[in-house]
């Protein structure tokens, strides 16, 4: 403290402050440029937002030339096969139609054009196969086929040799595998009297069978699926077939045996119904009439009816009916 006091007040300094710019460069650039004699080049200027000048100029400035689409230049009569040839996925410039497709939100919207459609690119699309390209196709597969066989001409021939038919399906969609587990269905059919059976053997094949025979149109359906591939169905409906065949025309020793009672159906040219329709029938005869008079077949046809397919209002009248003629009672009936 003492000293501070003998020295007096320190002095107070003038101090100004100057600002020194810098300007980092390297000195081999600079080298270069005054070798060459290429001025610095000035940084950009960066507009956030561009005046109308500016706008106007970018629209003026040359832009490449975009050849217009495919389908405006096509001609009307030109060769489609050479353009679409085979399945691909959709082009909008090469498809001359006005194709829409697309979900619509509001109402009297139309729905999306073919240009950018996303929706048109997810379906498999038949384009190739027009008429003109089908015949064509048609005709170069003529030399690998052979001629139609003669002698089915006509659907009746045809069913005539072949009476069997087998009705599979195939299915195209979008799936993990290419197999569809309805693809595995096998239906077959037959026409029952083309299997040329007697009567035991259809009545046996019918009692087999059940609900799979339609009496209305003769048609035995088999349908299997069973089996995870089609081959495999296919070839078990032939063997169930096959079986109910030879199954049907095998007679048991049992089945030879049998008694009136138990037959399975009614057979009136082995019943007692046919003795004593023919006993009636020759004690009520006229006289004169000679030899043994037989049964009428609408009688046998009645009789049997009623007793097969059972008793209703149809049965009972075609079977009064008969049986009054067979008495000759039909005036007093009426």
């Amino acid at each position: 403290m003492a000293l501070f006091a003998r020295c007096g007040p320190l002095p107070l300094w003038n101090r100004t402050i100057q600002a020194v710019g810098y300007r980092l460069q390297s000195t081999r650039l600079q080298e270069d440029s005054t070798r060459t004699g290429i001025e610095e080049e000035e940084f950009r200027i960066l507009n956030l937002k561009q005046t109308k000048s500016q706008r106007l100029a970018r629209r003026k400035a040359a832009r490449p030339d975009v050849p217009p689409p495919r389908s405006q230049q096509m001609a009307t009569d030109q060769d489609w096969g050479a353009v679409w040839p085979g399945p691909r996925s959709f082009n909008p410039s090469v498809v001359p139609l006005p194709i829409r497709q697309g979900y619509v939100t509001k109402r009297n919207q139309m729905a999306p054009g073919k240009f950018a459609n996303a929706e048109l690119m997810k379906i498999p699309n038949f384009l190739h196969l027009t008429p003109p390209v089908i015949k064509r196709q048609c005709e170069a597969l003529k030399q690998f086929c052979t001629p139609w066989p003669k002698g089915l001409e006509t659907e009746e021939k045809m069913r005539a040799h072949f009476p069997m038919t087998c009705v599979t399906s195939d299915y195209c969609h979008a799936l993990p595998t290419i197999r569809n587990p309805l693809s595995r269905i096998v239906t077959v059919q037959l026409q029952l009297d083309s299997l040329q059976l007697d009567r035991h053997a259809k009545d046996k094949l019918l009692r087999l069978v059940g609900e799979r025979y339609n009496p209305e149109t003769d048609l035995l359906t088999i349908v299997t699926d069973r089996c995870p591939l089609k081959k495999q169905n296919y070839d078990y409906a032939i063997y169930l077939l096959t079986a109910l065949y030879h199954e049907s025309n095998t007679v048991e020793p049992w089945e030879a045996t049998k008694s009136e009672a138990d037959m399975e159906y009614f057979e009136f040219e082995t019943s007692r119904s046919k003795r004593n329709a023919e006993a009636t029938l020759n004690w009520n005869r006229k006289e004169g009439d000679s030899g043994w008079l037989q049964v009428p077949e609408a009688y046998a046809n009645a009789v049997s009816n009623l007793f097969n397919e059972g008793e209703n209002e149809y049965n009972l009248t075609k079977y009064k009916e008969q049986t009054l003629a067979l008495l000759g009672l039909s005036e007093e009936a009426k």
